[in-house]
């Protein structure tokens, strides 16, 4: 499939995963939208929705940068309408944009419990709530949602419990836009990596130097997307994959270019075993 002026509605699209899948579609003529509240840098993060249109416009790609927290129904409003706008219809949305705390139930904070729902959940529904009206005009429409499968080992609820069913409850909603949306063909999965990730959440908030450099780049997961989003909408949908899994059916069988440190351990992700 030609991506050449299709346009993917990506949210969290100014740094990490979010942004290596868009320079990876930018590559091949798409058009993105950056939507995300990093309008001001974050020296912990770096990089705001500007920096990132730049360098999707470098990469081959168009690009319009819109201030936009997830948060917010109006603000998802008014990006889908400037979206419309501009490029003149929806031919894919990502969900990217997450929050994390990976704490206990006595140390999530009531506001921290709200923040992780309030982003992974409503949110994620509310930006591909509006968008679907867009998608069913699309030739080969995509929802990916980058959260995990569903693994109801206790462990995974036990430590970190309302992290855990925020994300979860993200796959749910994938696998039910899946079935909800099939007759009319638009697909709906969701992908998660094998590994962490090498991006400054992971370096600076989460893991520290050790975790990142146990990490793979994100660039394993811009591929898998791009392979998922090349697909049929109408022959695949309603999965919870792996990076490796994707990778793997494309012929794919040797992971150590994708490693921050090649032949390095390598930490595995979140809900996985």
């Amino acid at each position: 499939m030609s991506f050449k002026g299709k346009t993917f509605f990506i949210t969290g699209a100014s740094r990490g995963i979010g942004k290596a899948i868009a320079l990876k579609l930018a590559s091949e003529g798409a058009n993105i939208i950056v939507a995300a509240k990093s309008i001001k840098e974050d020296p912990r993060l770096g990089g705001t929705i500007y920096t990132a249109a730049e360098e999707i416009e470098q990469a081959g790609g168009k690009a319009l940068a819109i201030p936009c927290d997830i948060r917010n129904e109006d603000q998802i409003l008014h990006a889908v309408d400037q979206t419309i706008l501009t490029f003149g219809g929806i031919d894919g949305v990502i969900n990217n944009a997450s929050a994390i705390s990976l704490s206990g139930t006595e140390q999530t904070e009531t506001k921290r419990f709200d923040l992780m729902h309030d982003i992974n959940v409503r949110g994620t529904f509310l930006v591909t709530r509006h968008c679907i009206p867009y998608l069913k005009k699309s030739t080969n429409p995509h929802i990916l949602t980058l959260s995990p499968p569903l693994n109801l080992d206790p462990r995974w609820l036990a430590y970190h419990g309302a992290y855990t069913i925020s994300k979860y409850n993200m796959s749910m909603l994938t696998l039910g836009w899946a079935q909800e949306y099939k007759s009319i063909g638009i697909a709906a999965n969701a992908l998660w990596p094998i590994t962490t990730i090498a991006t400054a959440a992971i370096k600076n908030l989460l893991g520290g130097e050790k975790m990142f450099q146990q990490s793979r780049k994100p660039e394993i997961l811009a591929d898998a997307a791009f392979a998922i989003l090349s697909k049929s909408s109408t022959q695949v949908t309603g999965n919870l994959f792996t990076d490796e899994e994707v990778l793997r059916a494309e012929g794919i069988t040797s992971f150590d270019h994708y490693a921050l440190v090649p032949g390095g351990h390598l930490q595995k992700d979140l809900f996985l075993g």
